[in-house]
């Protein structure tokens, strides 16, 4: 394999940073993929005196595993680590070589202190944008217990092994042989899936902020660093910090950035908060506003904070259809993100249910692996940008089906096919396939929030031109409330709004 010249530079500047030797043991065979595996290691061997190859026996081929010298770490990567995976062949390098990780010291305490013996395997795909956060956190927790371990298996080159684990979404994580979890997770999240969960006891004696942030989107992240500029007590607590931004692949309309991609911004994001003097409380959701003599925030974990001021930003999800089969196959043919999971339905035939741009993107990307892509739309015509449309249109692995109502997605043991209604016939169809992609939007996050404060309909936040709510000295940011469009951009623009007139409400009261 010839690496690209500028994988390979990027390669000779992280390889320089390692700061011991490293063993790659290698288990090829006589296919394609295996002699690509193989002029990769080679290629990577040759750019450092640090790493040496030789050739072993593994469970899988092709297959190779990252190692200290005389010492087996569990790290074996299935396939070639390429594409979104480049990041955590590198940070392997560097991780086994005893260069160290950029975590904070609880989570490596906690990983340490694990008994037992944990036995982990990931199926990805190299198109996925949120496999290689699971792949990094167990390849680290490899590195620093011995008693786990970290198969990454890349789905495209193992694909007989992916059908008899019926595996139609990634990442697929299986500890021990059994499935473990699916879905985009952080390292605490898998360290609390297993039981080893942060000490929460502080959350119960915080004092009281001048300002709390829910939310550590793009608009909880400039929420916090304008509130924390000012040299305000500020918090924020978040489930997870990029919110939406970690499940988008690329960014290309955030100015001053010609491109970049949803995790990678997401990561930023609360670098950039941690540069400031904010309270940063992860993987802790709301479930109550009350005004009193304080704003009190409770946690779902019972703790309530206290602050003089609130900025909402808890952002949104992905709109659900709310048809039967939908939960009850999830991850077992319906999915919401083309980019991750397209790849695990090359020569299959699926569908897209929104006709709107993501939707209609989703298809165009899908009819590259699929063998045919059927689009249902419930308007009478695609909403999406006239350019899509006619993309979409040129294809001929696609049907269009507009005017319709989903009815129902069918299945066994996994998805087999979607029924839905025609709006002008009230004729009911059916169409045979193996997945189903749904893009009808968004949702906000704001069900927590009751009668508390002031909501529209489909429950976005009802805010002035301030960021203001309905509740005094609660403020709002970003798509959980009823501004007009959901960006970026917006959205952090939003989130310094409401940081600013929080100050000027706590001036002025």
């Amino acid at each position: 394999m010839v690496l690209d010249p500028e994988i390979k530079s990027q390669l000779n500047q992280y390889l320089g940073l390692m700061e011991g030797d490293v063993l790659l043991k290698v288990c090829a065979g006589d296919d394609q993929v295996s002699t690509d595996m193989l002029g990769l290691v080679d290629a990577i061997a040759g750019m450092s005196s640090r790493i040496k190859v030789e050739k072993a026996d593994l469970p899988r081929t092709p297959s190779f595993s990252v190692n200290r010298p005389g010492e087996e770490t569990g790290i074996v990567f299935a396939g070639i680590p390429l594409g979104h995976e480049f990041t955590s062949l590198v940070l392997a390098l560097l991780q086994v070589s005893g260069r160290a990780p950029k975590v904070e010291q609880d989570v490596i305490d906690r990983i340490k202190s694990i008994q037992g013996e944990y036995r982990f395997e990931t199926y990805i795909s190299l198109s996925c944008h949120n496999c290689p956060d699971v792949v990094q956190a167990l390849n680290l927790m490899s590195v620093l217990n011995a008693g786990i371990s970290h198969t990454m298996i890349d789905g495209a080159a193992f694909k007989t092994e992916v059908e008899s684990n019926n595996i139609m979404a990634v990442p697929s994580v299986f500890l021990n042989g059994e499935f473990f979890g699916g879905g985009r997770m952080t390292i605490d999240e898998i360290l609390t899936k297993i039981g080893m969960t942060r000490d929460d006891s502080e959350l119960f004696v915080k004092e009281p902020y001048d300002v709390l942030v829910v939310g550590g989107g793009p608009a909880g992240a400039s929420a916090a660093i304008y509130a924390a500029r000012k040299g305000i007590r500020t918090g924020i607590v978040a489930d997870r910090f990029g919110g939406q931004v970690v499940d988008t692949l690329a960014i290309e309309n955030l100015i001053g950035m010609k491109y970049t991609e949803g995790p990678k911004l997401a990561a930023s994001l609360e670098e950039h908060v941690k540069e400031y003097n904010v309270d940063i409380m992860k993987l802790q959701r709301a479930v109550r506003l009350e005004k009193r003599d304080f704003i009190e925030v409770e946690l779902e974990n019972g703790a309530v904070l206290k602050s003089k001021t609130v900025i909402l930003s808890t952002g949104a999800r992905w709109r659900n259809i709310g048809v039967p089969g939908e939960e009850e196959f999830k991850n077992k043919g319906v999915a919401y993100c083309p980019h991750c999971d397209g790849p695990l339905y090359a020569g299959k035939r699926v569908a897209v249910v929104g006709g709107g741009n993501s939707g209609v993107e989703a298809a165009i990307d899908l009819a590259g692996i699929a063998s045919h892509v059927t689009v249902l739309a419930s308007s009478p015509e695609l909403k999406a940008d006239a350019v899509l449309q006619d993309r979409l249109y040129s294809l001929p692995n696609v049907t269009v089906l507009v005017n319709v109502q989903t009815k129902e997605i069918t299945g066994m043991d996994k998805v087999n096919g979607i029924s839905y209604i025609e709006r002008v016939t009230g004729a009911e169809k059916h169409v045979e396939l193996e997945g189903v992609f749904v893009q009808i939007g968004l949702v906000p996050n704001t069900e927590w929030l009751g009668d508390g404060l002031e909501r529209i309909s489909s429950g976005e936040i009802v805010v002035d031109k301030r960021g203001a709510t309905s509740l005094p000295g609660v403020f709002a940011g970003g798509d959980c409330t009823d501004i007009p469009y959901n960006q970026i951009v917006i959205s952090m623009g939003s989130g310094a709004t409401a940081a600013l007139s929080a100050f000027d409400y706590l001036i002025r009261h």
